[in-house]
């Protein structure tokens, strides 16, 4: 009768070195609900700011235009939208922010990897549902720039009218 009398003395303790630790839920910069309810206001604004091909090229024209591209320094680097500035979705801050667009008002144009076909080197597939224009509008809403436009359809790379270029050297399409 001694061996259970001796495992129920140890079972607290075998069940508190088992027992995964209670994690803090407390952190004040970290904040999903709040993050789910601008992702939904975003996505109903979104609707009606995303643009075809030809409409992208006409606002890219008009002076005060910024032409954003979240993607790695990498990848853009490798290709990119003729004169657009980057900023790693990783780097977007409110520091970073401020210096690379300072105007909360100014039209600021989007792409993503999701837009273009026929361009795995500069431009991989991401799932839809992770595509870099989602959360880069989301992030952008979320600092409170609402004149952002989306490039909405999927382009093929050598049939696209929109310029391209690169930061390489004797870097051509792929």
């Amino acid at each position: 009768m001694r061996i259970p009398v001796l495992f129920l003395a140890m079972a607290p303790a075998v069940v508190a070195w088992s027992a995964p630790r209670a994690v803090p839920r407390d952190n004040p910069a970290i904040d999903m609900e709040g993050y789910l309810r601008v992702a939904a206001e975003a996505a109903r604004y979104r609707d009606d700011h995303r643009v075809s091909e030809e409409e992208f090229l006409r606002l890219m024209e008009e002076p005060g235009t910024v032409v954003l591209d979240a993607r790695s320094r990498e990848k853009y680097d490798e290709l990119h939208v003729a004169g657009a500035r980057n900023l790693s979705f990783p780097d977007i801050a409110i520091d970073s922010l401020r210096r690379t667009l300072p105007d909360k008002s100014a039209r600021i144009l989007i792409y993503c990897n999701n837009n273009f076909r026929n361009a795995e080197g500069p431009f991989p597939s991401k799932l839809p549902t992770a595509s870099l224009n989602l959360s880069t509008y989301i992030a952008l809403y979320s600092y409170g720039y609402r004149n952002v436009y989306e490039l909405a359809p999927l382009v093929d790379l050598h049939a696209s009218k929109l310029p391209f270029e690169s930061s390489r050297t004797a870097a051509a399409l792929p």
